[in-house]
């Protein structure tokens, strides 16, 4: 057992600063561990979020050391023993309370993407699809939605445009969709318009602080840019319009009180 220096962030939305604690650290310990023996030892009232201590419910996100981690996960001994670490909340989002954060704009953009709409079933009332279609997909299920690709994205972070862009994990969730092999819906145009799928530029950061290894990047946000470019930028697509008058599918959706009309992209 060995004492370490730990520094952590203590106010809310109107302010704050870091605190600095000693604690003793047990072999085996991870962040959220020495945190808890903070809270129960130096200060009871010290907020911080934590669920499942296993990396699957996201709840622990924060930013140690300036890197954006589940706390759950991030063990002690990575670091050198007289390294002191530093846990701070979520910079894209508003503090609630020391490391707690209020991820409520997170949830409002879920809300906004079109539901998942099956085809119908064949005659014999099973679906069917191919088992590489399947695990295309299945990749982007194992997000556990904490926000930490959402926290490193510069396009929110940094250029503050949640009026704009979903961020990461939602573009994934598009990509979960739009790939589905069984999904008729058609999402192109609102991830251009509405979701902001421009305004990436592919630094591939949301990859890199992933704690499921998703491939944010490459397998989700990237194939989803090339389809709105083949929709909307494509000169042989756009010529094949204009001369052979070949049109864009027609998306069976069903708007709020227009029921069974079909919607034209």
């Amino acid at each position: 057992m060995s004492k370490r220096t730990f520094k952590v962030w203590r106010g809310d939305g109107k302010g704050g600063e870091f605190k600095t604690f000693e604690v003793q650290v047990d072999p085996g310990m991870v962040v959220l561990d020495v945190l808890h023996r903070i809270q129960a030892n130096d200060a009871n009232d010290l907020a911080l979020r934590w669920n499942c201590k296993a990396g699957k419910c996201g709840s622990c996100s924060m930013e140690i050391n300036g890197k954006p981690k589940l706390a759950c996960m991030t063990r002690m001994n990575v670091f050198e023993e007289t390294e002191t670490i530093t846990c701070q909340p979520l910079k894209t989002f508003p503090v609630i309370k020391d490391l707690v954060t209020d991820v409520s704009w997170n949830y409002a953009q879920n809300k906004r993407i079109p539901k998942f709409k099956p085809r119908p079933r064949e005659a014999d009332g099973t679906h069917r699809m191919y088992q590489e279609d399947v695990d295309r997909v299945q990749e982007f299920r194992k997000c556990i939605e904490c926000y930490l690709c959402q926290d490193v994205c510069h396009v929110i972070r940094d250029r503050d445009r949640k009026d704009a862009f979903v961020g990461p994990r939602f573009m994934i969730r598009l990509a979960s969709l739009e790939m589905h092999p069984l999904d008729t819906d058609d999402r192109i145009p609102e991830i251009r318009k509405e979701f902001g799928s421009g305004l990436c530029n592919i630094t591939r950061c949301c990859t890199e602080v992933c704690p499921e290894h998703i491939n944010i990047t490459d397998n989700g946000i990237i194939p989803l840019k090339e389809r709105v470019v083949d929709r909307y930028f494509d000169p042989v697509a756009i010529i094949g319009r204009k001369l052979f008058g070949i049109r864009k599918r027609t998306v069976p959706r069903t708007p709020v009180g227009e029921a069974g009309k079909a919607k034209e992209e």
